[in-house]
This record gives C-alpha cells, structure tokens and sequence, in this order.
C-alpha cells in the first residue's frame, strides 16, 4: 500500500506567535513584571558594559595557571596572614588589603609583568584592581572566584609562609 501526500496545503501561520501589540498588552495588564523586567535588562546590561571598561580582566583558574607559567605573572594575595598561611598559590606573594599600595616594594617592580589578584571569594579584589588600574600597572587581573574557585578546581595550594 502507498502513502499518500495529504490533500490541500499544510496550514502555515502566517502572523507571529506574539506580536508588538499583545506585548504592550502584557505590559499595561502586569505593570509590576513589566518594571522588573526592564529593572533586570538594565541591571544585567550596565552591570556587562561596566565590566567591558573596569580596565582589569577576571580569569579563571585554569587562564591564571597559563599566565602564571608562560609569562612569569606576579600573583598577590590579598587575603589576612593567617588564610595566606592556610593556603596559598604557589609562587604568590601576601599583601594585606589594609596596607595595600600600588607603591609597595614587592608592586613597584612588577609594572611590566601581569600581575594576577587574589581574595578568598574574588569580590575583596576589585578596589585592590582599580587602584593598581589608576597607578599606571597596564596589565591587571583578578582570579574569578578567588582561592574557592581555585580549591574547586582542583589546583594545587601551598602552606607556610611562602
């Protein structure tokens, strides 16, 4: 037995599922969805265009370890002395976020190489950031999700003093 094609056309929409009208609909019907919707667009958007021009990039871990072994960066750990002491990034150095200046002995230095952030949590460090930003250091980063992100994944901390 053959298959037959069906008989007419195949029925085809041929007006959008949603058009500008049903939106402004929605709009004037659900006022409190409609501003927190827009409230979240521009939250979103000015929080990504903000990111695009803080002049410091966030990397992840596995982005610090390239940075760190091909191009020799200066990772400074902003974290108290004793977390320091817990575990630390190897090679890293410990300022702590009272006494961080752009100036220090251990930055001054280092105004050539990439030099990488770190906190616990990768939010302590964006002021630390902008500092150095706005003293001259050209390449300036921040470890996304600080020693955590690190810990999470998988990489290996060094105890001591360092």
């Amino acid at each position: 037995r053959q298959c037959r094609p069906p008989r007419g056309r195949p029925r085809i929409r041929t007006h959008p599922l949603v058009n500008l009208q049903d939106l402004w609909a929605f709009a004037a019907r659900n006022p409190a969805y409609s501003t927190a919707f827009v409230g979240l667009t521009v939250a979103i958007v000015g929080y990504e265009v903000s990111r695009l021009f803080r002049g410091y990039k966030a990397l992840a871990p596995a982005q610090v370890t390239v940075l760190i072994n091909q191009e020799d960066a200066l990772v400074v750990d902003l974290r108290a002395a004793g977390d320091f002491q817990a575990g630390h990034i190897a090679g890293s150095k410990n300022v702590q976020m009272a006494q961080f200046d752009p100036e220090n002995k251990q930055l001054a230095p280092a105004r050539a190489l990439p030099i990488v952030l770190v906190c616990q949590n990768g939010i302590t460090v964006n002021g630390a950031a902008k500092r150095l930003r706005k003293a001259g250091f050209e390449r300036v980063h921040i470890l996304e999700g600080g020693i955590t992100a690190w810990r999470e994944a998988g990489l290996p901390l060094v105890k001591g003093k360092g």
